[in-house]
């Protein structure tokens, strides 16, 4: 069956579970390359799995650091990063630290920021903040915006999936106001059909998280 790549091109095929097998690795994979996502999104054990399976095809391996708490040392984000991108990621979805956001320490959020950005950028990856949005006020999801940006990083996304609540169009509303068309933005978190990847772009997104990535795909075909 054939996909719609206008579609696919925007999804980060996602499995995360803390029990997913490196059998349910390889089928991401091999759906991926079949599907023609943009990226594969794994937790960092299973990069150099995925590198080796996705070689020489256009999908990106894309990793988790500081996941999914982001409450990590600055120190463990940079060298979890630099582990990443040696074992073949090319892009690098981080938790930002969430407590020292809704502290309105902001030089600190954008120091770790920086740090991973750095990281992923010396190796050839790009890096997508996770500013885990359930839990944040407006201002303060403004302000990650800005940290993000001003740290260097590449898209803002709004969940990791484990917190309280997923992606909303508000959110992502908001998040490209801030960003402009300067960085992507990433609508993550209870994306499971069509509609809600159509609300999400139309709200302003460029790529989406989903483990529903391929009935999503089937949807679009019928």
């Amino acid at each position: 069956m054939a996909s719609d790549p206008s579609i696919a091109g925007l999804i980060d095929h996602t499995l995360l579970k803390p029990d997913a097998t490196r059998n349910d690795i390889l089928r991401l994979c091999r759906e991926a390359k079949q599907y023609g996502f943009a990226a594969v999104c794994v937790n960092p054990y299973w990069v150099r799995l995925a590198a080796a399976e996705l070689g020489g095809s256009p999908v990106k391996v894309c990793t988790v650091v500081g996941f999914p708490l982001g409450a990590n040392t600055t120190e463990v984000k940079r060298a979890e990063t630099a582990a990443a991108v040696r074992d073949g990621a090319r892009e690098i979805d981080m938790v930002l630290n969430i407590g020292e956001l809704r502290a309105g320490e902001l030089a600190a959020v954008e120091a770790d920021i920086r740090a991973v950005v750095e990281a992923a950028h010396q190796g050839g990856a790009l890096v997508k903040v996770i500013l885990e949005t359930a839990l944040l006020t407006d201002e303060q999801k403004l302000a990650g915006c800005r940290c993000a940006e001003a740290a260097g990083a590449d898209f803002v996304k709004t969940s990791t999936g484990f917190g309280p609540a997923g992606a909303t169009e508000h959110d992502v509303a908001l998040m490209r106001a801030a960003v402009g068309d300067r960085l992507g933005v990433k609508a993550a978190g209870g994306i499971r059909t069509l509609e809600d990847l159509k609300k999400m772009v139309a709200a302003g997104a460029t790529r989406i998280g989903a483990s529903a990535s391929v009935r999503i795909l089937e949807a679009a075909s019928a």
